[in-house]
């Protein structure tokens, strides 16, 4: 591919400052089983062109579903002339420094490739999935789903970029809905794909997965009969796979720089941070630590360049609760005056990258998971995220999860249903008292993050330990 694109660009006669070139050919296969018979299999291709010049200090876009030069050409023409048409409107005039060389190339690390099983073997799998979960009667539906993409991308550029990246994508879940009457309540493994990450199918099945599945169906019939989560202010502590979420609406969104700036306040909303805030703003407490790191092997959205070139490297974003930079790429830093990261990206061929998220991760402490637990006189306790809704400016929020165990004199007790917690984001961050260690830290993911007119969905990573906050105002379903 990269001597079609090298081709086709010492062919192009067009006064430019600046022209880049982003192949993507992406290959994806879907399987999906409910109640223990295949409902969903198929396979997709999508592949295309994305040109992006500079002309005038301004940057236009033109995009085809083809490989071919004189397609491409046309695409570049129409680059071209958008971004002659935008020079007498542009907000801010882009110098090439915003776009500088860079070669180099990046693959997902696997052991097994994602052609390693055949797509009946993938439906057995699910299959047998489904009876697994299916503990009870009382068990009305099951759910099993494998989805596996490889990605490979050819970045080239006027001033000498060559970059190269392949990705290989495996996202799955699996699930159990209970109903007793008219009780009903569903459990996952860690909540909708969120075992999301880049690899092979060493990732899936894992040597406890039919233990865990075990363990799914149960826990659905177990909250039949649990009481309702209390509703009180107390200490919270979040698994993981919440903290996921909490990360990624109450740090990642409003720390990206161009909602800052206001490109994002017709779709999405801004955010309560302000440019000032970057190097001064109290974020959150103390043990608040933060990370961007692209860098992470088999974290969902890991990548060793972002698709404007700029070479990916781990950050603090926010260093011991104190807000050091933004979510912004090379344009935005310059727009803002403020340090960013490696975070142009884009969900297709056919989208222009913008600022996106990508590996957003809280640092660990030192305490173990019994650590955690046993410094609390009375709590809850609440794993994978069911529910969120959060304002526009990523301030005030109200998460929902799936399961829930009281804390008592220090030990997890009963078992309790609809688990909800609400908070304010920079008063929640502050209420952060202990976190947890290595031990207790996982990495999971999400295919769904939106964003952008016309809308785009990108893969995110989020790793977390356990944490607790203290003097957070938890309900139940009832509310």
């Amino acid at each position: 591919m990269l001597p079609v694109l090298q081709q086709v660009l010492s062919t192009l006669d067009l006064p430019v400052e600046w022209m880049g070139l982003r192949a993507v050919q992406e290959t994806a296969g879907y399987r999906h089983a409910r109640d223990g018979q295949p409902q969903g299999n198929g396979k997709r291709l999508t592949q295309g062109v994305m040109v992006e010049v500079l002309v005038d200090g301004q940057i236009g876009y033109g995009s085809v579903n083809s490989f071919q030069p004189d397609r491409i050409r046309a695409a570049a023409q129409r680059a071209y002339e958008q971004a002659i048409a935008a020079a007498p409107w542009g907000v801010f005039k882009f110098s090439i420094t915003t776009r500088p060389k860079v070669t180099g190339q990046y693959i997902s690390p696997f052991l097994k490739p994602l052609d390693a099983l055949s797509p009946g073997e993938i439906n057995d799998l699910l299959v047998r999935l489904c009876h697994t979960l299916n503990v009870s009667d009382q068990i009305v539906q099951t759910t099993a789903t494998a989805i596996a993409n490889e990605v490979e991308t050819w970045f080239i550029s006027s001033n000498g970029s060559e970059v190269y990246q392949k990705f290989l994508l495996l996202e799955t879940h699996y699930g159990a809905t209970a109903q007793d009457g008219n009780v009903v309540q569903q459990r996952s493994n860690n909540g909708y794909l969120a075992h999301c990450y880049q690899g092979g199918w060493e990732l899936f099945p894992d040597a406890h997965l039919w233990e865990r599945a075990q363990q799914i169906g149960e826990q659905a019939i177990e909250l039949l009969t649990a009481a309702e989560c209390p509703t009180t202010t107390t200490a919270l502590v979040l698994a993981p796979d919440q903290m996921m979420l909490q990360i990624h609406e109450s740090v990642g969104h409003p720390l990206e720089l161009d909602r800052i700036l206001g490109d994002e306040r017709n779709y999405a909303g801004g955010s309560f941070v302000k440019l000032e805030d970057f190097g001064t703003l109290s974020y959150g407490s103390k043990l608040m630590n933060i990370t961007f790191n692209p860098t992470i092997p088999g974290e969902f959205a890991s990548y060793g360049f972002d698709d404007t070139g700029a070479p990916a490297s781990h950050a603090y974003l926010i260093h011991a609760g104190i807000l050091q930079r933004g979510l912004g790429s090379l344009e935005s830093q310059i727009r803002a005056g403020v340090p960013g990261v490696a975070c142009a990206r884009a969900s297709s061929w056919n989208r222009p990258p913008i600022d996106r998220m990508a590996n957003l991760n809280l640092e660990p402490g030192t305490d173990s998971f019994d650590d955690l637990i046993r410094t609390i006189e009375y709590g809850v306790y609440m794993e994978s995220n069911r529910s969120w809704s959060i304002d526009d400016q990523r301030y005030k929020f109200q998460f929902g999860c799936e399961y829930g165990k009281l804390i008592e004199n220090g030990k997890l007790t009963k078992t309790v249903r609809n688990p909800n917690y609400r908070g304010t984001t920079p008063e929640f961050w502050h209420s952060l008292i202990r976190v947890g260690s290595n031990d207790t830290w996982a990495m999971y993911g999400t295919p769904y993050c939106g964003k952008g007119e016309p809308n785009q969905a990108i893969r995110v990573g989020h790793g977390s330990p356990a944490c607790v906050f203290a003097g957070i105002e938890v309900f139940g379903g009832g509310e």
